[in-house]
């Protein structure tokens, strides 16, 4: 980067953008060049930024990372520029004005070196001086005599038609460089033109994007997932794409722009140069450069969609830290089954084969009924892939028997889990496991913590995306990451059981650091308190400084090691313990009594605020406290197993599993997720899905129609719509049983499960 640069401040220009205050956003700035993460900065200097957010924080980097790589390429253009001899006052002026890429491009472009084009031929056979009186209409003699001194034989300039047509294609690409013209013609194509996608054979129309064969609509207003969809059928060649626009219209503009003298014997060959230049050179151009706007702008749209889905799921509700059964559903190979310990430690496997003849089910459900009473877990956990519901049928049908009704049984979204069970964090974890026992080994865990096994799965693999394979991959791995590290660092993570993908996420710490942290761990036994962990190589006051508060150690030797407070703020803590007279800091946390005796006021300092202040009473109030809701088990009809069990006004339970621009996907336990249109998520009007439900929300939903062919399945969350809308199809019904009064969908309340007992084998009489 360029000495210019370097010295260049983008933050009066990222202040008014996101209109944050100016020294807030220094502070920011200055903060990421010390190397502070933003989960850091956000938790631990709300001081320092003035109580900015996480989502602030991020906007903030981003808009100085773009300021500075423009004012980077500003430079070496201006540098291209003046190395020319071009460089004038005013081209200057206008280069040191422009604030966004493309109109600096602009303005660049008649200096970029360019490949040769009918402009250039036309320059080395000596006609820009022509071009140059008909760019300025030149108004003394006669076409013929301005012409003839620039025919010449040796340059292959044997008549007036080819003297014109060289002059002509000079002026057409001066037209087509000129930045006002750009932006006019841009502006066009982006408020006024129309994305139009047609078919390009017969089996288009039988394809998937059979609704874009016909299919038009203003650029100014297409949504990104329809884009996105033109463009995949485009590149899958069952489309073709065109932006239309106002040719005539804007050709007149253009001309209004650079005027043409009627009185010039070059006022028709100027017409004809501006609509050349127009319609070869132009639009075209412009015409990429929209759609690769509407690309990006479709990408960004379509990643903050899976963002948001993916922040969801892996905020989801844990089961938490209870002893688990896993059950990876099979057909041919049998049902991989997994027991797992509290704190998500492989105990044993087996195997049940369900499929195989009366004796195989019998003898699989002895298997199992012996595994449960020998491990006793609180829940079972089935994966809801294929021969999910028939599993998970099997699993109530055992408990029915032993009349045991203190184990959940829980249908898990397995998407992923073949991903991870191959990678390589599986095969360290488990070298000597099958990829199988690895999946069930995922799904069960990914009941008692949602969040602690995921983040070891490839997000893109999790199946929550919207095209996401046709976005920017950049774009879309540092969204996710940054969510990711979010969540990680929201719920914070247990030092001496996280593995070393989870550790990886915390703020500062990084996959090289975690694997270091867990060998050691493993050598050397678990960490007494946080501060332990600067004994392990690489671990310095940076790293600490960042990653500290996030990590808790429950039974530590210092009680405020299971909490968020920073170890910073220890001794300010003790302090306060101290100042209401309590020798025993123990004796403060988890006490809200005690802790009401605490007066911030006392302890506002430059270094510490109020808002830090309040977060350390938060956190003693309830420390270490998970942000995440209440584990609760939702079950689906058990009389529904296949789409073909559906009936129009059919009332069910599901789960969210996808939140897209255009509706929700719902797993109503059928192999094949329904889609819940926007239309049909509320009974208000809404511009975004994400308003009224999340990706692992329990919402009830009403079947609108049922496509088997298709494997298509419209739902409704609104029990009116579904009901008027289900009863103009054929097989529509009333649905029976439930109460009908919910409109929008809400997350139920929290349940607490009952204590299971196995004093007797209560599976001895099968």
């Amino acid at each position: 980067m360029s000495t210019e640069t370097t010295l260049f401040d983008p933050s009066p220009f990222v202040a008014a953008e996101l209109t944050i205050s100016l020294p807030q956003v220094r502070s920011v700035g200055r903060l990421f060049s010390e190397g502070n993460t933003i989960p850091f900065i956000a938790r631990y200097r709300k001081e320092v930024t003035g109580n900015l957010d996480e989502v602030q924080i991020q906007n903030i980097q981003e808009r100085i990372n773009h300021h500075l790589s423009l004012e980077d390429r500003r430079q070496t253009i201006l540098g291209s520029v003046r190395e020319q001899g071009k460089l004038t006052p005013e081209l200057e002026k206008k280069l040191l004005a422009c604030q966004s890429k493309t109109a600096l491009e602009d303005l660049y472009l008649p200096y970029k070196p360019k490949r040769r084009t009918r402009a250039t031929i036309a320059k080395e056979k000596g006609l820009e001086p022509l071009a140059d009186l008909l760019d300025t209409q030149a108004t003394e003699g006669t076409l013929p005599d301005l012409v003839l001194p620039f025919l010449s034989e040796e340059k292959e300039v044997k008549t007036i038609e080819e003297a014109l047509a060289g002059a002509r294609d000079i002026v057409a690409e001066r037209v087509s460089e000129q930045a006002d013209v750009r932006h006019l013609v841009r502006e066009h194509f982006t408020r006024k033109g129309v994305l139009v996608s047609e078919g390009v054979n017969d089996e288009a129309k039988k394809s998937k994007f059979e609704l874009y064969c016909e299919f038009e609509q203003p650029v100014a207003d297409i949504p990104s997932h329809r884009f996105l969809a033109i463009r995949r059928g485009e590149q899958e060649g069952f489309l073709r794409k065109k932006i239309h626009v106002q040719v005539e219209e804007l050709v007149a503009q253009i001309q209004a722009m650079l005027p043409i003298n009627p009185v010039s014997p070059f006022a028709e060959q100027k017409a004809l140069a501006i609509e050349d230049g127009f319609k070869r050179l132009l639009a075209p151009s412009v015409e990429v450069d929209v759609a690769v706007e509407l690309k990006m702008n479709a990408d960004r749209s379509a990643v903050e969609v899976f963002a948001k889905n993916l922040r969801s799921l892996l905020l989801a509700a844990p089961f938490g830290g209870k002893a688990v059964i896993g059950i990876d559903p099979g057909l041919r190979t049998g049902c991989k089954c997994v027991a797992l310990d509290a704190t998500g430690k492989f105990l044993e496997n087996t195997t049940l084969y369900l499929t195989q003849g009366d004796a195989a089910k019998k003898t699989a459900m002895m298997d199992l009924g012996r595994f449960i009473q020998k491990y006793q877990p609180k829940a079972i956990a089935v994966g809801n892939g294929t021969a999910g519901r028939e599993t998970e049928a099997f699993v109530r049908d055992l408990l029915k028997l032993a009349k045991i009704n203190t184990i959940a049984v829980v249908a898990v979204n397995e998407a992923g889990a073949s991903i991870y069970s191959a990678s390589e964090i599986a095969r360290e974890e488990f070298p000597e496991l099958d990829l199988t026992i690895r999946g069930a080994i995922s799904i069960g865990r990914r009941l008692q913590d949602p969040l602690a096994e995921l983040v070891k799965v490839d997000p893109k693999s999790i199946g929550v995306g919207q095209y996401q394979h046709d976005v920017y991959q950049q774009l879309l791995k540092d969204k996710l990451d940054e969510v990711v590290e979010s969540c990680v660092n929201h719920v914070g993570v247990e030092l001496n059981t996280a593995s070393a993908p989870l550790l990886a996420r915390v703020a500062g710490i990084g996959e090289s650091l975690a694997k270091k942290m867990v060998e050691y761990r493993n050598a050397h036994g678990p960490f007494p308190d946080r501060q332990a962990i600067q004994k392990v190589p690489g671990v310095g006051p940076r790293t600490f400084l960042q990653a500290a508060g996030f990590l808790r150690i429950r039974g530590g030797l210092h009680p405020l090691d299971a909490s968020a407070v920073h170890p910073e703020r220890y001794p300010l803590v003790e302090k306060m313990a101290g100042d209401i007279g309590e020798k025993n800091l123990a004796n403060l946390i988890g006490k809200p009594e005690t802790v009401k005796k605490i007066d911030i006021k006392k302890y506002i300092s430059e270094d510490v605020g109020e808002p830090t202040l309040r977060d350390i009473l938060d956190e003693l109030n309830k420390p270490g406290r998970d942000p995440r809701e209440s584990f609760e088990v939702v079950g689906f009809r058990e009389d529904v197993q296949e789409m073909s069990d559906l009936k129009n006004g059919m009332e069910l339970k599901g789960i969210v599993t996808n939140v897209t621009a255009f509706g929700a996907f719902v797993d109503v336990g059928v192999h094949q997720d329904g889609l819940v249109h926007i239309s049909q998520l509320s009974d208000r009007f809404i511009n975004d899905p994400s308003e009224v439900v999340q990706a692992g929300d329990r919402i009830t939903v009403w079947v609108v129609d049922v496509d088997v062919e298709r494997k298509r399945i419209a739902l409704s969350a609104v029990k009116e719509k579904a009901l008027q809308d289900a009863g103009t199809k054929p097989g529509a019904q009333r649905p029976s049983g439930g109460s009908g009064q919910e409109r929008r969908p809400q997350r139920n309340a929290p349940r607490t499960p009952q204590r299971s007992s196995f004093s007797s084998n209560p599976f001895s009489g099968l």
